[in-house]
Formats: C-alpha cells, structure tokens, sequence
C-alpha cells in the first residue's frame, strides 16, 4: 500500500476517534449529586404556583329508594289501589347522591373545567378551593361526547388560575403532575411523564385522542390539572385503565387543544355547542387499501362518501381520498380526523393534506355548521300498523348532530328517533337508531313517504331497515 494513502487512512481514522470521544464527553452522564442544590431540587415551586387554581368538586342529586316490592308505581297496580299502599309495600322516599370530583379553574373570574361524569345529573355543584373557600357553581355547558363540562363561581375578585398550554406540543417521555382529590382524601399531587400521545382506541369518548400517562390518577382524580413543567395545563385527567380500582400507570387526559374548543364553544352563553361540520364519511386506512392506494404505510382517513352540500364537497374532497393531515397535523385514522376537525370552530378554514391518484395535494376548508337537509320533519306514529309507538325523523348533518354524531348516512332517509315501551313497534323488535329502507318493497326516502306507505292497506308487513351497519328484515303478519 502507498505511503500516502496509508497516512491519509490513519489520518481519518484519528479524527474519527476523536469526533467519537468528544461527542462522548458532551453527552451528560449518570452522576452523584455534588451540592446541596442539586439534592434538594424539587417539584414543589411549581406545585406552590399550580395548585391553588384545582378545585375539589361536590355535586350531588335526589334520587328515588325503596324497600320491599318494586311494582307500586306500575299504573296496572294504581288501577287496583290508586294511592293506597298495599301490604308489603313502600312508598319511594327522595335520598341525596353525592359524587366527587376536581376541576381546573382557567379564567380569574371563576371559570372552571371539570368532567361531565363528575356533575353528571346533579341538582347542586359545590366547589371547594385548595384555601377552603366554597362557593356554588353554575353549569355553563356539559359536553358528553368530549366528557367536559364548564361551571362558573361567583367570587366578587380574581381567583388563583391556570393558563392552558398546547398538548400538540408535548413529546412522549415529558415530565408532567397530575393534581386532584383522589379517594376523596384532599388535594394530592403525583408526577410521571407522558407516556403516550393521541390514543383514540381508548372508547372513553366519542372525540378522544388522549394523553396517556403514567402519574396516578385515581378515582376523584377526574377532572384535575396535568400540568407541564412551564405551570401550564396541558390535560384534564378523566380516566384511568385498572383492573381493581386504582392507579396501574395507565392514565388518561384530555388535551388542552381539546380543553380550549369547549370553552369557546360554550362562549356564547345558551348551552349548547355546535362544532364544525366537515361533511365526509370516512374509515381508517387498512394495509390493503394503502397498497390498492400506493401509500407507503397504512395511515388516513378514506373517504367513502360526501356531502354534495358540505364544506369537504365545496372544496373539492372526493370518495377515495385519503385525508393525512388537518392543518399540518397527521391524521391517523378517522377517529384522529374527527377529534382534528372537532378542536376547530365554526367559520375557521382547514387546510387539509390529502392522497389522491398515488400523489399528494393540499385543498382549503371553510368549517361551517352542519346543515338540516332535509327538516328533520319530527313524527310520532299511530295507527293500526306494526311501526305504532314509534317517532321518526328525516335524518340529517344537524340532527346526527344534536342525537347521535356518526349517525348520519348520506344515503339513508328515515331513522326511529324513540320507541314507546309495550307499543307494536317495540313488540315487534325495531329499535331508536334503525334506519328504514324499505316498506313492502317501497322505498322510503322520507318521512312523508313512510307515513303514505303505512296508510296504505295491507295484511303483511315487510320492513327493509340498516342497523348498526347491517341489513335486517322484519316481517309482520302472513
């Protein structure tokens, strides 16, 4: 070998070692404490600031008991013996329910994020400050489907707060403390760090892309701050994954992203929170549909279907694209997308990333309002046919909405809104939720047309209906 190459070799192969044994001495290394610092570094700072803005939660309601036989109220019994109570039997007596909770307050004027479960049918809501100020609270807004709610207090000053911070930018493996009043033993603090981001598989809610983490959080714990480490709220705890009750490092937290659209949904004042419509029907990307698609990996929201009058038609979406982001942010599967569009509000514009044809483009929404197209043309039925007891609805994007979010079916046309109990519809099976398709093999688009196919005479009755995405058949008489 030359003489040259041989040092041009040796040369490189030193200031590679040394490149190594410098990135090494950079790189901070397991040690003992040397200072009295460092061995008393500590939460607690940010647990003095953090912790008199959580609140313990008391709500509580009347609820019915009774001792001894059950059918005193049954108005077959009532026939017999009007308001007498026969022997054995007791009358309903009226007893408080009580449940505990936290919340977060996130406005000095009183303005607290708690869970829905936790005042869930309360007659009174009671809060209680870390100082031991109590004060009662009104209900602004209660969201089921996030599983929060908003309530109110009454201070006349500013109470001690926290600002919230953006869960998008929190990374697995970050510090954060969960605060609350588990088991009802008063405010207790607990640290961890994030263990997991965006889990949508969890089925505690309909709009969920939890934080995961391993701080404990148990029962009472819903509704409490987890804060990172600038004293921001990045998550509202609400669940937990046990298989006895208590803390297995398995907890969940409802983003701040989340959090933050709630608020300014309920903003307005009359209780009710309208969120963005996009106007697509879409599943998860499977890996046969991303081969079929050339996709590199399995990951989206398929467009199965849109509405010819929604902001995803108007801008250009189509049944086979792949949604794969909503304003830079990835979308995973469909669930993904519906908690991205749900954290925005109605008159903001999206910027959705999509995969069409084996290439990929970006097209502009403007969110509106879900629309009532067709008018949900509310009916009860009556009359001498196997659908009496029943109340129908044209279905549509405002009413899924308000009733049952995933619901709508661009191609369906009228659903069983409520069945009364021991009428022919309930005997006959049918169920709130069933989609009609079909009677005696006509079609049925609305309900107008559901009504004239029932007025007509007939001895046997033959049902085409679509529940829970499948096809039945139901046939009454000969």
């Amino acid at each position: 070998m030359p003489r040259t190459l041989l040092t041009t070799i040796l040369a490189v192969l030193a200031a590679a070692l040394l490149g190594a044994g410098a990135a090494l001495a950079q790189t901070p290394q397991p040690r003992v404490p040397e200072s009295r610092a460092e061995l008393q570094a500590s939460f607690a700072p940010l647990v003095r600031k953090t912790a008199p803005a959580v609140v313990n939660i008391y709500a509580s309601k009347m609820v019915k008991t009774r001792r001894g036989p059950t059918l005193f109220d049954d108005p077959f019994f009532r026939r017999f013996f009007g308001d007498a109570l026969p022997p054995g039997f007791e009358a309903p007596r009226e007893q408080a329910r009580n449940s505990l909770g936290s919340g977060v307050i996130v406005r000095p004027e009183g303005l607290i994020v708690t869970n829905a479960h936790v005042i869930e049918g309360a007659d009174q809501i009671v809060v209680v400050l870390a100082d031991r100020r109590q004060f009662p609270a009104l209900l602004i807004g209660r969201d089921e489907r996030t599983d929060l709610a908003i309530l109110r207090v009454e201070s006349g000053e500013p109470l001690p707060h926290l600002e919230l911070g953006d869960s998008d930018a929190l990374e697995v493996g970050d510090i954060v403390l969960a605060i609350g009043n588990p088991f009802g033993v008063g405010q207790t603090v607990t640290s961890g760090i994030v263990s997991a981001l965006a889990r949508t598989n969890v089925g505690i809610s309909d709009l969920n892309s939890f934080i995961q983490t391993d701080a404990a959080i148990n029962p009472g714990n819903s509704g409490g701050a987890l804060v990172a480490m600038d004293g921001r709220v990045v998550g509202v705890n609400t669940a937990i994954f046990s298989r006895s009750g208590g803390s297995h490092g398995i907890g969940f937290a409802i983003p701040s992203t989340m959090v933050r659209a709630v608020i300014a949904g309920f903003a307005k004042g009359d209780g009710r929170l309208i969120r963005p419509w996009l106007g697509a029907t879409t599943r998860a990307v499977g890996a046969e549909d991303a081969a079929g698609l050339n996709l590199p990996r399995p990951t989206g929201a398929l467009v199965e279907a849109v509405h010819p009058k929604s902001p995803a038609a108007k801008a250009g979406v189509r049944p086979g694209d792949v949604i794969q982001a909503v304003n830079g942010r990835e979308v995973d599967d469909d669930r993904s997308l519906r908690y991205r569009i749900a954290t925005l509000a109605v008159g903001d514009a999206a910027t959705l990333k999509l995969w069409r044809k084996g290439a990929g483009l970006e097209v502009r929404v403007a969110l509106e309002a879900p629309v009532e197209d067709p008018p949900r043309d509310l009916t009860p039925l009556g009359g001498a046919h196997p659908l009496a007891g029943a109340v129908v609805a044209n279905m549509s994007p405002a009413l899924a909405e308000e009733i049952a979010p995933g619901l709508f079916d661009p191609g369906a046309g009228v659903y069983i809104l409520q069945i009364r109990g021991g009428s022919p519809a309930a005997r006959f099976g049918f169920r709130p939720g069933d989609s009609l398709r079909e009677v005696n093999s006509r079609r049925i688009g609305t309900v107008r047309e559901l009504i004239a196919a029932l007025e007509a005479p007939a001895e046997r009755w033959a049902f085409a209906l679509e529940r829970g995405g499948q096809k039945l058949s139901v046939v009454v008489g000969r």
